[in-house]
Order: structure tokens, then C-alpha cells, then sequence
């Protein structure tokens, strides 16, 4: 979980591999209208997010049924969103990439290819609730290297990753 540009895709596409589970890129489940409104630097309100994270919490638990488990990339910035999700999957962690706003801002301005852009940072900063003390998880500074990352989440989640790196699965839904 994070602000667009904190890189929760690639670290959640590296815990994937690392573990062996199926991964969803919540990106995927936005409806054409958010994206469109995303993309012309509009934030979401909750009348968007809802059945963004309905659908994205149904694909979880539909996948993480057929699994060991799942890695889901999301910005679930507000602990009602990621209730929302626990609905679905009630066991879930989540890692929140938490870093320097220049640094994220910095990564912004080199993205290619997405619907987020930099205009979209400080509304999400501004919507932004970190992890709570009772909210399972953990908290890592974006500015380590993503091996680094990855390593911190799994040792502090009391996860053992699984011997041999796998090629992660991505769930996809038609629009």
C-alpha cells in the first residue's frame, strides 16, 4: 500500500516471485471512468473506490482460494479501504512504502505509460493514513533497494519465502 510512485507494483511483483503466490495489480480493476479521471489529474472519492476495491478484494479471495496465498499491489490509503479489503481476505498484511514526498515525486516524473501521474501526488498525500498501531503489517522506508525491501517485508512479516523464485501470476479481468 501507498501513494502512486511509491513502487508497490514492483515490490509486490518481486514478493510474488519470492513466495510463489499469485499477484493482482489493483490498477487492473479500475473502472474507464476512474482511469480517465485519474489521468486528467482528478482524484477518486469513495463513490469510485468502492467497487474498485469490491472488485479487486473478489479477485483476491477468488484467487487466494486456488493458492498459498496472494500479493496484491494497491494504494488502500485509507484504513476504511483496507477494512474494505479484509472483508474479502480478513488475514491480510499490508506493507506500506512510506517515503520522502521529493522522492516520490521524483519517481513520478519518470513514469511512462500510467494513468497517475505527479499532479495526482498530493491529493493522495493528503487522503493518506498510514498503518495503525492494531492493523496487521509493517512500514518500510521507500528510499532502500527494492532486494532490500523485499527482504525487510518478508523477515518482518514472518514470512518464509519459498526456495525457488517462480514466475509471478498475474490476475487480469476483461474490461
Amino acid at each position: 500500500m501507498g501513494v502512486s510512485g511509491a513502487g508497490k507494483s514492483t515490490l509486490a511483483v518481486m514478493l510474488a516471485d519470492r513466495l510463489d503466490v499469485p499477484f493482482i495489480e489493483a490498477d487492473d480493476y479500475h473502472s474507464d471512468e476512474a482511469r480517465d479521471l485519474m489521468s486528467r489529474g482528478i482524484g477518486l472519492n469513495d463513490e469510485h473506490r468502492t467497487p474498485w476495491l469490491d472488485r479487486v478484494g473478489a479477485a483476491a479471495r477468488e484467487s487466494a482460494d486456488a493458492a498459498d496465498g496472494i500479493v496484491i499491489a494497491c494504494s488502500a490509503l485509507r484504513r476504511i479501504y483496507r477494512d474494505r479489503l479484509r472483508r474479502y481476505l480478513p488475514a491480510t498484511k499490508f506493507v506500506f512504502l512510506n517515503g520522502a514526498p521529493d522522492l516520490i515525486a521524483e519517481r513520478l516524473k519518470g513514469r511512462q505509460n500510467h494513468f497517475v501521474g505527479q499532479s495526482l501526488l498530493e491529493s493522495q498525500l493528503n487522503v493518506l493514513e498510514p498503518l495503525e498501531p492494531d492493523e496487521p503489517g509493517v512500514t518500510l522506508d521507500l528510499s532502500e533497494t527494492l532486494d532490500a525491501l523485499v527482504d525487510e517485508a518478508l523477515r518482518k512479516l514472518g514470512v518464509a519465502p519459498n526456495a525457488a523464485p517462480a514466475t509471478p501470476t498475474e490476475v487480469r479481468i476483461p474490461r
